[in-house]
């Protein structure tokens, strides 16, 4: 697997300051995405264990809330491949950290059900993500105003409770006290 690019302080793509990983590939190749270069999945450079021990010690500091997934395409079968033992590493370094992830596929019909997406590592992948943001962007329903998406088809889904309740949660902003 290639990645693009990797963002040590993020606050866009995520509650909190996050490190995020965009990853090479995608089949989904949506009319006006923001990083088309990431088609390509022999865009960027190697993922590589110097590469996974990078994003480690960006995840250290307490200020960072975790870990986000995008590009790209994290769900496509290659990368999947890759992700999944990273993901296990990344979770168990920080049991307390949280780990978000974009994706075209949506999750219910695609990443649940027999699709091209699916493979061996599919459901424990989704079971190391805590936050899935999904659907293709859809240029038409592109909307700025909205957090954490491109556009008003995409949802935001609180993975864990989803998985444990079988049927789709939406994930809400928690407020926090000072």
């Amino acid at each position: 697997m290639n990645y693009g690019e990797i963002k040590k302080y993020d606050i866009a793509n995520g509650e909190g300051v996050r490190v995020s990983l965009f990853v090479s590939g995608c089949t989904h190749q949506c009319k006006g995405c923001f990083n088309e270069e990431t088609w390509d999945f022999n865009y960027g450079k190697p993922f590589t264990e110097e590469t996974e021990a990078e994003i480690i010690r960006a995840l250290s500091p307490d200020y960072i809330q975790g870990l986000t997934l995008l590009g790209g395409e994290p769900f496509e079968k290659k990368n999947q491949r890759v992700l999944l033992p990273f993901l296990k590493k990344v979770k168990h370094t920080f049991p307390y950290k949280n780990i978000w992830c974009y994706t075209g596929y949506i999750y219910d019909q695609e990443l649940l059900k027999e699709s091209r997406a699916r493979c061996e590592c599919t459901d424990e992948m989704l079971q190391q993500i805590d936050v899935l943001v999904d659907g293709e962007f859809v240029e038409a329903q592109k909307d700025i105003s909205l957090a954490f998406r491109g556009s008003s088809n995409q949802r935001i889904i609180d993975v864990k409770s989803s998985l444990e309740s079988g049927e789709v949660k939406l994930w809400t902003l928690q407020k926090r006290s000072i």
